[in-house]
């Protein structure tokens, strides 16, 4: 096997001083050449997190007190700078990624700053090391705040600058009544379910979201007592009991990339958690292939709207056991 852009680094001039090193936002599948006796992993992603924590990292939100830290850089380009500004406060950073993440802009706005610095291109990625400063307070994101819209969001959640226009549609959509028992699958920061628990009929809604950070302005946004709040990986939770709705707008990627795979799972899961005669309430962009995923799992599937960018759907009683 080839060895890794990261490897490498840390192999030749991108190298760090022994002890600890923090690992930020590294994803499941990342090729980490650290064991867990040094590398500290830093997630708010709960799929990562159990992933890295089952392989015998020790897994926390927060950067522990360490000599220095690997930044994987993120989509998001504002969470990138914050991570990166506040690892070089404690001490030197690598960071790595790929191009299309943006970390060659990244290496660019450093050496704008710091002049050159070591770097390594290799794989459509770059890795580079940041010498310990604490010369990058604006890079810090700002902390969660209630914007225009009414909403709290925070830098690196889905939909950070705004309501989803897609979530938007669906909250419109929403019948005037639900069932007793409402889950929200990969909530956010909770926008569907303050819409649901507006309709008559639901007693509990449980909100349901892997994103640490995301579940926080949930917690923000949604203070009706019947919400119930989980972090946990939507694909895999499951109900005490089974439910009657899910309402759902499903993320398509995890990188920069589009993976229909991931809505798909959410469809599966939300059919395994459903009464028999449960419903299911769904947005998606147009171009996603849902539709065949949607029959499989449910007896009755109906696009009810949506507009040139989103379709919406309604799927009735959830099949035991799929079609294909």
């Amino acid at each position: 096997m080839a060895e890794s852009r990261l490897a490498m680094a840390l192999a030749g001039p991108l190298s760090l001083p022994d002890g600890p090193v923090a690992v930020l936002r590294p994803p499941a599948a990342y090729d980490l050449p650290l064991g867990a006796d040094r590398a500290r992993v830093v997630t708010g992603y709960c799929p990562d997190a159990e992933v890295w924590a089952g392989r015998g990292y020790e897994v926390t939100r927060e950067i522990p007190d360490v000599a220095s830290s690997i930044v994987v850089v993120p989509r998001s380009k504002v969470l990138a700078r914050d991570m990166i500004a506040r690892a070089a406060a404690r001490g030197p950073v690598l960071v790595d990624g790929q191009r299309t993440d943006g970390a060659d802009a990244l290496w660019k706005a450093v050496r704008k700053r710091f002049g050159d610095v070591p770097s390594l291109a290799k794989a459509h990625g770059r890795a580079f090391l940041l010498p310990q400063t604490d010369a990058l307070t604006d890079w810090l994101a700002p902390v969660p705040a209630r914007g225009d819209h009414g909403y709290v969001t925070g830098a690196g959640v889905f939909s950070e600058d705004g309501v989803d226009p897609g979530s938007a549609l669906l909250a419109e959509a929403l019948p005037a009544k639900l069932p007793a028992h409402v889950v929200d699958l990969g909530a956010g920061w909770g926008y569907l379910a303050a819409a649901a628990l507006t309709r008559d009929g639901v007693e509990r809604l449980d909100l349901v979201e892997a994103e640490a950070a995301a579940l926080d302005c949930a917690r923000q946004n949604v203070t009706d007592a019947r919400a119930v709040f989980h972090w946990a990986d939507a694909t895999r939770w499951r109900p005490e009991a089974p439910v009657g709705a899910v309402i759902c707008n499903p993320p398509f990627h995890t990188t920069r990339k589009a993976d229909p795979a991931l809505g798909q799972a959410f469809i599966a899961a939300a059919a395994a958690m459903l009464l028999p005669s449960g419903q299911l309430w769904l947005v998606a962009n147009r171009h996603l292939p849902y539709e065949a995923a949607l029959r499989d799992r449910f007896v009755q599937v109906s696009e009810i709207g949506g507009d040139g960018r989103y379709k919406l759907f309604q799927a009735n009683r959830p099949r035991r056991k799929p079609v294909s």
